[in-house]
């Protein structure tokens, strides 16, 4: 495992070395995702409780409810990061230890991209894609594992399809 493992982040972010200027391009669009994920939760939440501030509690209390118990399961999981567990110089920096199983971010990027799915396909499509742009960084910056975001963002559709009951 720990041979394919290097193997693998060094062959996804060889390009990334190859050319240094898109090393701070990563970064940028990890941040990006955070913002615009961000605003789209908060317009969101005005979008639904515009016209009745009771229609936007599913769209408060599912996703809310889902982080907390991600957060617990994550804490109980402790699970290391690839910097942590591997010699890997991650592209996005980071500081914290453990916690990497599953990706919180992705699971809110997820959960919001459900959110809106449920209002309007289009804008869901578009979150749902941002979501996976979110995952992929996420690996290719060396702070999670593939399936770390792969279980954030199956949890965060789990959790997302919950809007649809309601």
């Amino acid at each position: 495992m720990k041979k394919d493992y290097l193997q693998f982040y060094q062959h996804i972010t060889a390009p990334f070395y190859r050319h240094p200027w898109t090393i701070p391009l990563l970064r940028a669009v990890n941040k990006f995702v955070v913002w615009v994920m961000y605003v789209a939760y908060i317009v969101i939440l005005v979008w639904v409780g515009k016209n009745d501030v009771l229609k936007a509690g599913p769209f408060l209390l599912i996703p809310g409810i889902g982080f907390i118990l991600l957060s617990f399961i994550r804490q109980r999981i402790d699970a290391p990061r690839p910097y942590e567990k591997f010699p890997i110089n991650p592209l996005i920096r980071r500081q914290k230890t453990g916690d990497s199983l599953p990706s919180r971010h992705v699971f809110s990027a997820t959960v919001i991209a459900m959110c809106g799915l449920r209002l309007n396909l289009i804008l869901g499509i578009i979150l749902l894609a941002l979501a996976v742009v979110s995952a992929i960084t996420r690996v290719i910056g060396g702070v999670h594992f593939p399936r770390d975001v792969i279980i954030g963002f199956i949890c965060g559709v789990i959790c997302g399809s919950l809007l649809f009951l309601s």
